[in-house]
């Protein structure tokens, strides 16, 4: 009986992580070829899930609100807004770190004309940004590489947007980023970089990653408060010239993101997995209220690699935002 008590006491083995959990992670942490497979679980898991969740946008980022907008007006809004604060105009070279379905890419050249390359690590997205392009018969103005943003070398370009990729960075990496981004630019252009941030530590080198985010979600991302942005883009170089937060155009976001997600909840699990939905749906609910309660926040800062002299090239009053 005592035997038979102790096979049965025997600690068993773990249970094998769910399918939905990120592989076991090789290489030096944000090294390319890790940054690609994290880049991979988080955006190859579906096109036609992420169309369910973003809608006809495809834009994977906060919107910009109005009182009883749309999420498509919204999305719409927050891409014109980063356009107007790039200042581009016709034939102006526009490189889309970070590009996604290729939403920005379109926007910036139907709309404004510009010349534009959009760069993803993910090959689904690639795929589903080329056929967009040319669908719209836009072939012409944009290119869509899968390119990590390091390997970039054909610049210099008049503007660069950075949205919702930085936070794959990582904070070990973060200056280099910033001074890759500056290099590209020519004299007088500008950065918008678009990127959630949390609320400083008493003590920074005690934040950890969130487990669930990083084992289930985003695999190495990284969140820093803004002011450690502010201070890695001034120190590769940039004038800060403008900082807006959006915290709480995230927040009706997420929750309408949730909306579509549970309005259509049979189609998701049928599309991924029942794992794989859950996730989403705690993730984005989770995050939602982080930044209805302030505990997460997300920004634009835009940038300028001053011309000769210290000219910034920006209007006086830069918050008018004139169109091209």
């Amino acid at each position: 009986a005592v035997r038979d008590l102790l096979v049965l006491a025997r600690p068993l083995p773990a249970p094998a992580p769910p399918a939905e959990e990120a592989l076991r992670r090789g290489g030096a942490i944000h090294s390319r070829g890790r940054d690609k497979a994290a880049v991979s679980h988080h955006y190859d898991v579906g096109n036609d899930f992420y169309a369910l969740v973003l809608g006809p946008s495809m834009v994977y980022s906060c919107a910009y609100w109005q009182p009883r907008g749309t999420l498509e007006e919204a999305q719409h809004a927050k891409l014109d807004l980063v356009c107007r604060k790039l200042g581009l105009g016709a034939g102006q070279r526009l490189l889309d770190v970070g590009c996604g379905w290729g939403s920005m890419a379109l926007h910036a050249a139907r709309e404004y004309g510009a010349q534009v390359t959009g760069i993803t690590l993910s090959r689904e997205q690639a795929a589903y940004a080329r056929k967009r392009v040319a669908e719209e018969g836009l072939a012409d103005r944009i290119e869509i590489r899968v390119q990590d943003y390091r390997d970039v070398k054909d610049g210099p370009y008049d503007a660069v947007s950075s949205i919702g990729m930085a936070e794959h960075v990582g904070s070990t990496g973060y200056r280099a980023y910033a001074r890759d981004l500056y290099g590209l630019l020519r004299p007088g252009g500008r950065l918008l970089n678009h990127q959630i941030a949390r609320r400083p530590e008493p003590d920074e080198s005690a934040y950890r990653i969130d487990e669930f985010i990083d084992a289930y979600v985003f695999p190495d991302g990284e969140l820093s408060p803004l002011g450690t942005t502010v201070a890695e883009l001034e120190g590769a170089g940039f004038e800060v010239r403008d900082v807006e937060s959006l915290r709480e155009h995230y927040a009706l976001t997420l929750r309408a993101w949730v909306a579509r997600l549970e309005a259509r909840w049979d189609e998701a699990v049928a599309l991924t997995s029942p794992g794989r939905a859950r996730v989403w749906q705690l993730y984005m609910a989770a995050s939602a209220l982080g930044f209805e309660r302030g505990r997460l926040g997300v920004n634009q800062v835009l940038a300028v690699k001053a011309a000769p002299g210290g000219a910034s090239r920006l209007p006086l009053r830069t918050r008018v935002w004139p169109a091209a």
